[in-house]
């Protein structure tokens, strides 16, 4: 346990660059490593509460740690294949987690290291994931081209429908709406009513593969991102719910595929912003309304910066294929997004 414990504080004093901006004048900061929460690549992370995060990694665990104090607290081992995605629900103890085994497990932080529920029927890889308002309900999509909403205390389907070429690559339930948006492969956003299960509305197709989507605290607006190279595509794009395709503004600057994008915690008379990240490397924080881009923090070496969750008005965590999980601070006007640390 004392050479452990000596590792782990040594770990904590080892210091990386995180660069802000291009170019040889760009700052440099300093950033403290904790004990790492995967020993792979990281491919999602979510917020459990306003201190602990959840993440899902190549190397099959579920992991739940204090970022705030950089401490590990939980490592849920079930999946047999890589963890693609994770949920919360927001208020509980609860943990989903989707994955390439074609499963969906349901984990309890107060119920030990063993699933508490399980959801099983997809053929393919599950990518997407939400939970219903009222916690009653489970919706997933998956590779396969369907999407299937579950009851969480039995387990049980209810309802599967399969749509052509509908290869889904991510879901978010609409805040206090019967609504569920989904993006794919196909390029198309669709919205289901979740007491029908039917699509409602698709979305003008893309260019380019819908990689990600979220939905505004109000849920008026939805935030889609694209993937592509060179600067073509990558792009994210801003639109109103209420009047469905009705795109509104476009964020573009990345120069590969823009992975995830999200809205940020608004504060007392700053302005609405929105955060994306890419496979360049990159987080950038934009302006909502007019779309210019406050800050760009580049994390090299990084990899594919495959996933964002804000923590509060100034915190954002990222998930990246090579080097963990990260801490961003900002402030809340969006400018100074600097890196302290990461895990």
């Amino acid at each position: 346990m004392g050479k452990l414990q000596s590792k782990f504080r040594r770990s904590r004093s080892e210091l990386y660059r995180a660069t802000k901006g291009n170019g040889e004048d760009a700052a440099v900061s300093q950033v403290i490593q904790y004990e790492p929460a995967h020993r792979d690549a990281v491919n999602c992370v979510t917020n459990l509460t306003s201190d602990l995060c959840v993440s899902g990694g190549g190397d099959m665990a579920v992991v739940v740690y204090d970022w705030r104090g950089g401490k590990l607290c939980q490592s849920f081992q079930g999946h047999n294949r890589e963890v693609t995605k994770v949920e919360c629900f927001p208020g509980s103890t609860w943990i989903f987690s989707a994955s390439r085994d074609k499963s969906v497990m349901m984990w309890d932080l107060n119920q030990g290291d063993e699933p508490i529920q399980e959801f099983c029927g997809h053929e393919l890889v599950v990518n997407g994931l939400a939970v219903s308002p009222d916690g009653s309900r489970l919706c997933t999509g998956s590779r396969d081209n369907s999407m299937c909403l579950w009851d969480i205390e039995s387990g049980e389907r209810v309802h599967k429908n399969t749509v052509s070429r509908n290869l889904v690559t991510h879901v978010c339930w609409v805040p206090e709406s019967s609504s569920i948006v989904q993006t794919s492969e196909d390029k198309t956003i669709r919205v289901w009513d979740s007491r029908t299960w039917q699509v409602t509305n698709t979305f003008p197709a893309k260019q380019y593969i819908q990689t990600h989507c979220d939905i505004s605290a109000n849920g008026n607006h939805l935030l889609s991102s694209s993937n592509g190279f060179g600067g073509q595509g990558c792009e994210a794009t801003l639109w109103d719910l209420r009047q469905p395709g009705c795109k509104v503004v476009e964020y573009r600057g990345h120069r590969e595929t823009t992975a995830c994008c999200v809205f940020l915690p608004s504060s007392p008379g700053g302005p609405a912003l929105v955060a994306s990240s890419s496979h360049d490397c990159s987080v950038k924080i934009w302006d909502q309304n007019t779309a210019a881009c406050l800050t760009t923090l580049t994390l090299d070496g990084s990899g594919p910066l495959v996933s964002l969750a804000p923590s509060d008005s100034s915190s954002l965590l990222c998930a990246s294929f090579n080097t963990g999980l990260h801490v961003l601070h900002h402030h809340t006007d969006g400018l100074d997004l600097k890196e302290v640390a990461r895990f």
